[in-house]
């Protein structure tokens, strides 16, 4: 029987931008993922804290995901209070019923390679498998001489199967694919100068930022982050 191939792909996605839907992209083309879902994280446990609100943060990504085949925004992370590990949100999606071999964590080069500090490793190896995507300055070839220890869990064939002669049913994907040369740091560094993003988040990502005045140096009788309009909040609930 064929197993499912199912996608996560977590952040905090203050905001979400193209760097992160092509890293989403070349996963779902290189191994044929039939599911993409996109969950928000709460308090990011590595980072520092978000400057827009989770309810923002969410808004934007079911924005960037409406029209994008087998792509849903969930707001699982969102629903519970603390860090947002990723080893519960795995365990989370085994509890639904998903066998580890069907599910496939979605990150960058640059994220994978600090697994190592990562809440629950090395067990989380096992929760899933990992989809791992070149970013500008580290390619996913760098990854077995930077992280010595999992380079025998490594495969750079996405059509192979996550299998038993690893002794695992999961296994580390490798996709060397091009991803746009953005970040949130870039973008909110742009809003306070007052300059353009257009190009690096989607169109209605954009018209959200600049509608709610994210990001932007707060100005005398406005408040970046003020609360979405009754209307918005509408039409995002039920999304999951």
């Amino acid at each position: 029987m064929t197993r499912r191939r199912v996608g996560i792909l977590g952040g905090t996605f203050d905001p979400i931008h193209y760097g992160h839907l092509d890293v989403g992209d070349a996963a779902q083309t290189a191994l044929g993922l039939s599911r993409m879902y996109v969950v928000t994280a709460n308090v990011p446990p590595h980072r520092r804290q978000p400057v827009a609100s989770p309810f923002q943060r969410y808004a934007m990504v079911v924005l960037a995901v409406g029209q994008r085949p087998g792509w849903r925004a969930s707001d699982m992370e969102l629903r519970l209070e603390g860090p947002s590990y990723t080893s519960d949100t795995l365990a989370r999606y085994s509890q639904r019923g998903y066998e580890h071999a069907e599910l496939f964590f979605v990150i960058g080069a640059d994220a994978f390679a600090e697994i190592m500090t990562w809440h629950d490793y090395p067990q989380i190896m096992d929760a899933a498998n990992f989809a791992v995507v070149s970013r500008p300055g580290l390619s996913v070839s760098a990854l077995p001489m930077r992280l010595p220890s999992l380079a025998p869990r490594m495969r750079s064939d996405p059509g192979s199967d996550p299998g038993s002669d690893l002794g695992s049913d999961t296994v580390i994907f490798l996709i060397d694919a091009p991803t746009a040369d953005v970040s949130g740091t870039a973008i909110r560094a742009r809003r306070t100068a007052g300059e353009s993003i257009d190009g690096l988040v989607p169109p209605l990502v954009q018209q959200y930022i600049e509608q709610h005045g994210l990001y932007a140096a707060k100005t005398e009788g406005r408040r970046a982050g003020d609360a979405t309009p009754p209307a918005a909040a509408g039409r995002l609930h039920g999304q999951n």
